[in-house]
């Protein structure tokens, strides 16, 4: 019969390597165990659209690395995604920035194509939208308060955040995802436009809110669109003074 091998003798010339409990984490670095692309994507474009890294500066992937405690490869490999949905540019003999503000021809650009899709959107939410998603966007609306978010720019933060969700429920709400997806790009570039801009919020803006909410509850799609339609166009009448040439 063959002698069994001594699994004492095998374990104590192999011993099991126990993870340092003492050992401080640094909270800005990605865990280990995590893919390391998609958390340095999520960490750097909210970083972007929070405007902790501002428009138009250089993005230093030695640093990123340093900080989120990864190699330089996935950095990179999350910059070039950023750089395909058009929040980060690539510069010969500069590396990485994120994209510049937008310009008077982008932002006409942009809402061409909102008035193309939104109100569309808007129309197939009055019929597809169901009940409850349809309460849920009536509440966020409540919420809004343009006269609170005047008084700092972490409350208009809130509030532009707030009119981001608004626009993006009711994208959802169409149960078109093309359409989800086209919109949440352009709102993308929009709302970082309008973080620079805090002082701009007006109560029309909200009373168009509820011009589009009434139309959606009443699910009129012809209303609907056109209420959004007149959000649009009067928001684009806000906005388009600050744009540069």
């Amino acid at each position: 019969m063959t002698a069994l091998p001594n699994l004492m003798s095998i374990e104590s010339k192999n011993p099991r390597v126990l993870p340092d409990a003492a050992a401080t984490e640094n909270p800005r670095q990605i865990k280990r165990a995590s893919g390391f692309v998609e958390d340095a994507y999520s960490r750097i474009r909210e970083d972007i659209m929070s405007l902790k890294i501002p428009p138009n500066t250089r993005i230093s992937v030695d640093s990123m690395a340093r900080e989120f405690g990864i190699s330089q490869t996935p950095i990179r490999e999350a910059l070039s995604m950023l750089e395909a949905n058009g929040l980060v540019t690539k510069q010969r003999f500069i590396g990485y920035c994120t994209a510049p503000t937008l310009n008077r021809k982008q932002f006409d650009e942009l809402f061409e194509i909102r008035m193309l899709i939104e109100p569309y959107a808007t129309r197939c939410a009055a019929e597809r939208m169901s009940d409850k998603a349809l309460i849920d966007l009536c509440g966020l609306a409540l919420e809004m308060n343009p006269d609170q978010a005047a008084q700092s720019r972490s409350l208009y933060d809130q509030f532009a955040d707030q009119d981001a969700e608004f626009h993006e429920q009711i994208a959802r709400g169409s149960n078109n995802e093309l359409i989800v997806e086209s919109l949440r790009r352009l709102h993308i570039h929009l709302h970082i436009f309008r973080l620079r801009f805090h002082r701009e919020v007006t109560n029309e803006a909200v009373a168009e809110h509820t011009q589009v909410t009434k139309a959606l509850q009443q699910r009129d799609p012809d209303l609907a669109e056109a209420a959004m339609r007149a959000h649009l166009e009067k928001s684009y009448q806000r906005l388009v003074k600050f744009t540069r040439e």
